[in-house]
């Protein structure tokens, strides 16, 4: 029997949001039910108020979650009822080429849940990045739904659903950060800290944090920065060649999404290092680099996508590390706030009051 619960809408592009009253379906044929437990308020969800990503409205928001499944649909053997999860925007098909080739993490056929939650009229709502967990419960594709152990705490495991991922699986997975070197991590946010975090798990000698806010930079120095660079005063490329015996990063992690910080990283790395896209740039952005500089620095330039992760594979081990702590998710809590609050947790966000403010039930 269909239920209905509270959920944070974004009605038209640049309103408020608002509370409503959201109906969530009997789950179908591969899907799930899950009880939102957490979820946090990450900077994709202001995009998605902002028409940034598409004019889909109305919009269910909220992306970042881990919750309990309640109950499930026919066919579904990955979770049952009960089980503790987070909630991930990319579940695999199994079936596509980079699946068939063993690279289920570049998956081109990536699902949700094929009914939809709607509005008390009857309107349906378009899920943030098929998850839409800014609400009690919500309706997902079995497949988003990652078993963790559940004695993490669901404010600091639900993070590993987007920013926290994104950012760690740039340093290890896309960046292959290792032993002895060199990181420079351009953007301190949310997801630019996390990879501060990324590549000192992998052991990094050096880690240059850059941010134009000096409470960002202090924040990523706890986080295992060896360097700051207050960008707002200094060059960063020539802070980070001097941080590096001159020659520059071995891996170069952009986290802003911007022609003037990628340019930054591009030229900030060592010959044939490696420049890593993770911030998301706007449709209209363009670079603009000299060929011969591409060819003559040697290396590689490339974008993460959600970290390159695996969410079966890299959700449960980066639990594990954090229950061992090794790994410290609850530094990225910055508050924990209620549904009605989510607002307001924009407009901090904004200002780069949090890193993040975690909507808990």
């Amino acid at each position: 029997m269909a239920q209905q619960v509270r959920g944070v809408i974004a009605r038209a592009k640049g309103e408020p949001v608002r509370i409503e009253t959201v109906t969530v379906p009997d789950p179908g044929p591969g899907e799930a039910v899950v009880k939102v437990q957490a979820c946090g308020v990450c900077h994709t969800d202001l995009h998605y108020r902002e028409g940034g990503i598409n004019d889909d409205f109305p919009f269910l928001l909220g992306h970042e979650a881990a919750g309990v499944v309640e109950t499930v649909g026919e066919g579904v053997t990955e979770v049952a009822p009960g089980d503790f999860v987070v909630l991930n925007w990319r579940a695999v098909c199994g079936q596509c080429r980079a699946c068939l080739r063993g690279r289920p993490q570049y998956c081109f056929d990536t699902h949700n849940a094929r009914q939809k939650m709607t509005l008390a009229d009857g309107t349906e709502l378009t899920p943030a990045l098929g998850i839409g967990a800014f609400a009690e419960k919500t309706l997902v594709a079995a497949g988003q739904c990652t078993k963790v152990d559940p004695a993490a705490s669901p404010a600091a495991a639900g993070l590993l659903g987007c920013g926290v991922m994104a950012g760690i699986g740039a340093a290890i997975n896309t960046g292959g950060v290792g032993r002895g070197d060199s990181v420079a991590v351009i953007g301190c946010g949310g997801v630019g800290n996390a990879a501060v975090v990324g590549a000192r798990l992998a052991g990094a000698a050096k880690i240059i944090a850059v941010d134009v806010d000096d409470r960002k930079l202090e924040t990523a120095r706890g986080l295992g920065a060896t360097h700051t660079v207050n960008s707002r005063s200094t060059d960063p490329v020539e802070a980070v060649r001097e941080a590096t015996g001159g020659f520059g990063a071995d891996v170069v992690i952009e986290a802003v999404g911007r022609p003037e910080t990628y340019e930054q990283s591009f030229y900030a790395r060592d010959l044939a290092g490696t420049v890593v896209l993770v911030g998301v740039p706007t449709p209209d952005m363009r670079i603009d680099l000299p060929l011969l500089d591409v060819f003559g620095r040697g290396g590689a330039l490339k974008s993460s996508w959600y970290g390159d992760c695996l969410p079966s594979r890299d959700f449960p081990m980066l639990i594990d590390l954090y229950r061992q702590g090794r790994l410290d998710l609850d530094a990225f809590v910055t508050e924990t706030i209620a549904l009605d609050e989510v607002e307001k947790a924009f407009e901090r966000m904004h200002h780069g009051d949090v890193l993040r403010s975690v909507v808990v039930f």
